[in-house]
């Protein structure tokens, strides 16, 4: 309660009232929405958290076409190409992260089509690579992945994973072996 009170002293200080927004926990169902109202205003997302395991809110932001910033440790690390569809953050400082905003803000001003680039990558990059048909065949093949380790690892399983293993070296590798003995 402290930090959220000393952000809101902070935005009132510097005069950032209607520029800087500290969203509280949000209704899932509403959540769309607000990330399109951060975007239509031509506005960033910010996940300062010190860790991030994956970055489910990172997702969605991007998705919705806000340039999302994220903590370069943990997950996102496999979600936001640098400086392409989002910007990565050391948030172990709140000045580093002070600074990259800043950084982003220059380059803004510099080139103002950067920041719909980053929009329109970010929503692309999530269409192409985090979509529900390659969820749903990454889940099938974990799930495959599984039930062969649980069988390969049963009496049964062993059994025939060593008969199956000898099949392979017999007919795959050993004469190739051979040969290059021989050579």
């Amino acid at each position: 309660r402290e930090e959220i009170a000393r952000a809101y002293q902070l935005i009132e200080n510097y005069d950032l009232g209607g520029h800087v927004r500290w969203l509280p926990s949000i209704n899932k169902l509403e959540t769309g929405e607000v990330y399109r109202v951060i975007a239509d205003r031509g506005g960033v997302f910010v996940q300062p958290a010190l860790f991030e395991a994956f970055g489910l809110t990172i997702l969605e932001a991007m998705a919705s076409g806000v340039p999302t910033f994220g903590p370069k440790f943990g997950g996102p690390l496999e979600i936001i190409e640098y400086g392409v569809s989002g910007l990565l953050l050391n948030t172990s400082k709140p000045e580093f992260i002070a600074g990259s905003l800043e950084s982003f803000r220059d380059d803004c001003e510099s080139d103002p089509g950067l920041w719909r680039k980053i929009s329109e990558n970010g929503i692309q990059s999530v269409q192409t690579h985090f979509n529900w048909r390659l969820y749903s065949q990454r889940l099938i093949n974990l799930t495959k992945l599984y039930g062969f380790w649980r069988f390969s690892v049963s009496g049964q399983g062993k059994v025939k994973m060593n008969r199956y293993c000898d099949f392979l070296y017999h007919f795959l590798v050993h004469q190739r072996a051979e040969g290059m003995r021989a050579g």
